[in-house]
């Protein structure tokens, strides 16, 4: 019996990433500047399957089988199966093809600079997404199954929806996919358009196989109501620990040896109101290790939370064993340094202290965090329809003053995007001449203090190369290529960003390209500031 239900992602968002999340960014680039071998080999690797079903997949694939299964369909007729091994899977006893999209036009914020910054054109990110949908094209002219796209980035398709979708799915899962899936299998079409409504804890299910970095959601949403924030809408929830458990121990299984939670802040485990509570952290990190994990990670932390509870950062930290080689570096919204950007878009930001001391706790969170070795990956938004030169020097004094304290820390100025399940989905998307003009000073600076600290850590990690003059060989070569780097950051700012259109051109996909780029490269390297 074939497989009634494939669920599956496009290339960017089906991988493991070789074992580093970090590495994924790479697919927010242009899809030119990087070769397609590149990508695939060493930044979105396969993933290994047995059976046509994959050994590990991302988090929210595994949700939704898990809710298909508590639904009551079988392990035989729900299979997770990586892109690339679709057209082994799919057959006429396919009925329903679910897909998870992240960024398949290319409009999250990291790919919208990336794409700005260095000469337009489509990301990978967009690109993979393309890819996948020939083959569902083709698969789905075959065998005529339903095409429903879920996901975090569902709304990009809105405006560009590819005609092989049925349904566009909003929304959690776990409650309303199963019955619409159930809906297609008795030979009723699926709507246009489906909004999931939020589950309850209790009716969240656990996972039952491994997902991909040892992932474990432990909380959902954030309260804080940031306007700009596709979290927003959601409504906040803390999960059981021993939810947590049984997630770490299937994980475990699979051959999981850390922990990468899935939470919009960690310190938001178990809280109330936000405020940090300092046992339920405490205990779900001790709970973490005491299971045989090596480690426990996290993506987001906030500023406020880390203030509010400075001893709770400090212990997480002591639980997980961080120290100089094994050092967390979390995303962290550190926004703008304008206080009436703050007030308008971002009223709790600072919360439980007032936006007028945002400056000061961004300064006092950075240091309780680096103490921790907790080493801050700040985004900051940057292009709101008000927001001008003065709002911008605000936040370009701000870095300057965490510069200053010589911080281990990097900053990412981000263009502020329309998301379309966030509260500014209706402003314009942002633009080279739209951007406020000491944006591009702000990005200067930004960068310049990032290689520094990137510059700093080489020592860190060419450490272990037993032969010295490989050592001081391959640090040379990292020292010249970030020289470049910043001639670019330079290049960008004296222009107002006007210099970015000269890579337009730059292909590395094709014969040409790759020797117009190994040129442009090699006087790129050697050119001195």
């Amino acid at each position: 019996m074939g497989a009634t239900v494939v669920l599956t992602a496009d290339r960017g968002s089906f991988t493991d990433y070789g074992g580093s999340s970090v590495m994924g960014y790479v697919a927010c680039m242009p899809s030119r500047l990087v070769p397609q071998a590149f990508v695939k080999v060493f930044f979105t690797p396969r993933v290994k399957s047995r059976g046509g079903k994959a050994v590990v997949a991302p988090y929210a694939l595994r949700k939704v089988e898990a809710s298909l299964l508590r639904a009551g369909f079988s392990e035989d007729e729900v299979y997770v199966t990586p892109p690339d091994e679709l057209k082994h899977v799919v057959s006429p006893q396919t009925k329903v093809l679910g897909l998870t999209v992240h960024d398949p036009l290319g409009l999250e914020p990291v790919s919208m600079k990336l794409s700005m910054l260095f000469g337009g054109g489509p990301t990978w990110t967009a690109e993979l997404f393309r890819e996948l949908g020939e083959e569902v094209m083709k698969l789905k002219a075959k065998y005529g199954f339903k095409v429903i796209v879920g996901g975090p980035g569902v709304w990009q398709l809105e405006k560009e929806r590819p005609v092989w979708i049925d349904t566009l799915f909003y929304g959690h899962g776990e409650l309303d996919f199963p019955p619409l899936v159930k809906s297609v299998l008795e030979g009723r079409t699926p709507p246009p358009a489906v909004k999931g409504r939020k589950p309850k804890v209790s009716e969240i299910p656990t996972i039952v196989n491994p997902a991909r970095l040892g992932e474990v959601q432990v909380t959902r949403g954030c309260p804080r109501g940031c306007w700009f924030c596709s979290i927003t809408p959601d409504t906040f929830l803390s999960i059981p620990l021993e939810d947590v458990q049984k997630e770490i121990e299937v994980n475990k299984r699979g051959g999981a040896e850390r922990v990468e939670f899935v939470t919009d802040d960690i310190l938001l485990y178990g809280s109330s109101k936000l405020r940090v509570n300092h046992d339920a952290v405490v205990k779900l990190f001790q709970t973490t290790m005491s299971a045989g994990m090596d480690g426990a990670w996290f993506p987001h932390i906030s500023i406020g939370a880390v203030m509010d509870s400075p001893k709770t950062v400090k212990s997480m930290a002591e639980i997980s064993r961080y120290d100089r080689v094994r050092a967390a570096a979390p995303v962290v919204g550190l926004e703008t340094g304008s206080e009436k950007i703050l007030r308008k878009y971002m009223r709790a930001k600072a919360f439980p202290w007032s936006i007028g001391d945002w400056g000061d706790l961004v300064i006092k969170a950075t240091a309780v965090m680096n103490e921790s070795y907790i080493y801050p990956c700040y985004t900051m938004t940057i292009g709101y329809p008000e927001e001008n030169d003065q709002d911008v020097e605000e936040s370009i004094r701000l870095v300057e003053s965490i510069i200053d304290h010589g911080f281990k820390t990097y900053i990412f100025p981000l263009p502020v995007v329309p998301m379309g399940n966030t509260m500014i989905r209706d402003n314009p998307f942002p633009s080279l001449k739209k951007l406020p003009a000491r944006y591009w000073d702000l990005l200067y600076i930004s960068w310049r203090w990032n290689l520094k600290v990137i510059r700093d850590s080489i020592p860190t990690f060419t450490g272990g190369l037993g032969n010295k003059v490989a050592q001081r060989l391959v640090q040379y070569m990292i020292d010249r290529v970030f020289d470049s780097i910043e001639w670019v950051f330079k290049e960008l700012r004296d222009t107002k960003g006007e210099s970015s259109l000269k890579y337009s051109t730059l292909n590395l996909n094709n014969t040409v390209g790759v020797l117009k780029s190994i040129y442009w490269l090699t006087r790129l390297t050697f050119k001195k500031l």
